[in-house]
């Protein structure tokens, strides 16, 4: 009987997940994932080659799903705060992600698969061109970074937000977060407002240039923080 490959990279990814989420990256061994997996240990290193390479696929296809669940569609301010509100709801749906995204700043030096992590992420940064007319790409990208921060941070700064607030829910904190992305995104780009759609899709930028690594290829040459061999 064949081997299931996809399923099985499946499993890995979904085992992965919770462990790193549960333990971070340095509290997770191989054999762990392997046990929650059900799928022997020396397999997950034919699959992702190290610990390191299981962790950046799976923080890739957490990226995949966030982008598929939330995207950046028609022309305004409105389309970021729609999503905005897309994000907020994947992250109630699967608060693993916030977890998984805080062990990695927390644990590395450097983000683990970063230029395929950031492919993902132009489509959108080219589609807030598109919603936004005379934004450049600069400016798109500290808008998004700013919206996916604010967002995240309900999720990944639990204690902080009990702290700072009291008897506010999450569902008026998704609404607060949704006009607060319209107002900044109208405040980024105050023509936009007065622009049709047809003169939104005329000739809109795009950004195109690969992401400058940092030396040593940031992709290959991470290292955790006193993080011991694997």
């Amino acid at each position: 009987m064949a081997w299931d490959t996809a399923a099985t990279r499946h499993q890995l990814l979904e085992a992965g997940a919770r462990q790193f989420a549960q333990r971070g990256f340095a509290g997770t061994s191989m054999e762990m994932i392997g046990k929650d997996s059900g799928v022997n240990k020396e397999r997950v290193y034919q699959y992702f080659g190290n610990k390191q390479g299981l962790f950046a696929a799976v923080l890739a296809d957490r990226l995949t799903d966030l982008l598929e669940a939330a995207t950046i569609s028609g022309h305004g301010p409105t389309s970021l705060g729609e999503f905005v509100g897309g994000m907020f709801d994947h992250f109630e749906r699967n608060p693993d992600y916030a977890r998984l995204l805080a062990w990695e700043s927390l644990e590395l030096t450097e983000p683990v698969g970063r230029s395929l992590r950031h492919e993902s992420c132009v489509p959108q940064i080219n589609r807030t061109m598109q919603a936004l007319p005379g934004t450049t790409p600069d400016e798109a990208q500290h808008l998004l970074l700013s919206l996916v921060t604010l967002t995240v941070g309900w999720w990944s700064l639990g204690g902080l937000t009990q702290v700072m607030t009291t008897g506010i829910s999450t569902s008026a904190r998704r609404a607060a977060l949704v006009a607060q992305a319209e107002a900044l995104a109208s405040t980024h780009t105050p023509a936009v407002q007065t622009m049709t759609a047809e003169a939104a899709n005329a000739a809109p930028r795009t950004l195109t240039a690969p992401l400058t690594e940092t030396a040593n290829n940031a992709d290959e040459a991470i290292d955790p923080v006193a993080t011991p061999n694997e």
